[in-house]
This record gives C-alpha cells, sequence and structure tokens, in this order.
C-alpha cells in the first residue's frame, strides 16, 4: 500500500510535524507539509484571530503546491492541529481541492484539550473514500516538553498504522 503523509503545523517542529513525521518514517511514507502561499505573520495572538475568522468562515486559503500528487498514494494520512474546534484552514483547502475516490483516509489531530469535529470534518470533505477511524492526540497547544498522551500511547497508534499498510 503506498502512503502519503500530509499534514499541517503551524510551526517546523510542533506537535502535529513531529507525530506525522515519526509516522510517515515508520509506515515508509512519504510526507507533504501543507505550507500558505501567504504565510501566517509570526505573532501567534494574531495567527489566533485569523485563524478563528477563517475557521468561522469556512475560508480555503491558497496553499504552495504540493510535491507529491495525492492520486499515486492508496492511503492517505491527513494531520491537522484542532483549531477552533475544527482542522487547519489549509487542511481544509487540501481536502477540498483533492480527489479522495477509492483512496483510504487516516485522520489524526493534536489538540490542547477540546477536539470539536475535526475528524467529523475531514471524513465529510472526503467524499469517495473509505475514512478509517481517527485518532485523537492530546498534547500542549504552547510546545511544552510533557504531553497529555503518553509517548507510548503514539507509538501503540504508529504501530497499528503500520500494521495495516503491511510495514
Amino acid at each position: 500500500m503506498k502512503a502519503l503523509v500530509v499534514f499541517y503545523s503551524y510551526s517546523e517542529n510542533g506537535d502535529t510535524a513531529v507525530i506525522s513525521k515519526r509516522l510517515a518514517e515508520a509506515i515508509g511514507a512519504d510526507t507533504e507539509r501543507l505550507e500558505l502561499a501567504a504565510p501566517y505573520p509570526d505573532d501567534y495572538d494574531k495567527v489566533l484571530e485569523m485563524s478563528k475568522q477563517e475557521v468561522e468562515s469556512g475560508a480555503t486559503p491558497a496553499i504552495k503546491p504540493l510535491k507529491h500528487d495525492p492520486k499515486e498514494y492508496d492511503l492517505i494520512a491527513i494531520g491537522t492541529p484542532t483549531w477552533w474546534c475544527s482542522m487547519a484552514p489549509a487542511v481544509l483547502t487540501f481536502m477540498r481541492s483533492t480527489d479522495f475516490s477509492g483512496k483510504t483516509v487516516l485522520p489524526y489531530t493534536t489538540h490542547g484539550g477540546q477536539t470539536g469535529n475535526t475528524v467529523d470534518d475531514i471524513r465529510k470533505n472526503a467524499p469517495g473514500a473509505k475514512v478509517l477511524s481517527g485518532h485523537k492526540f492530546r498534547l500542549d497547544a504552547y510546545g511544552a516538553e510533557s504531553h497529555a498522551t503518553p509517548d507510548e500511547d503514539i507509538e501503540k497508534w504508529i504501530s497499528a498504522v503500520k500494521g495495516f499498510v503491511g510495514k
């Protein structure tokens, strides 16, 4: 099964990025970090304000072209932080611009305490796909060293995915 891990992370080494890279390495998947065409400002408070407006309005900000073509993959794992009870707007842009017909989609989200509808929103935006049960990782929104989801639980999930893809 050819796999692609697609994710959005505000920072290069944010929680979603770290889990996504670990997953991709374990299952031998290609990795695609979604990047906005016009990046968010460095001021995190401004990012919070902007992202809230985008999520509430259903905005789909422009993203940079992908390096990998999702058409070439059987499994697409989609990782996103939970922003305002849904997926990050860049992920919504990806979802709405991708044909998921015949694909298997594996959603997962990182959150600081509220998961909202993130996994269901991914499911709704993947028409024609077989969407697997989503996983929700409770982590610290500000990059603390300790997480509410124990590392052993993250590894257990990665091992289960690894078994699913046959790696």
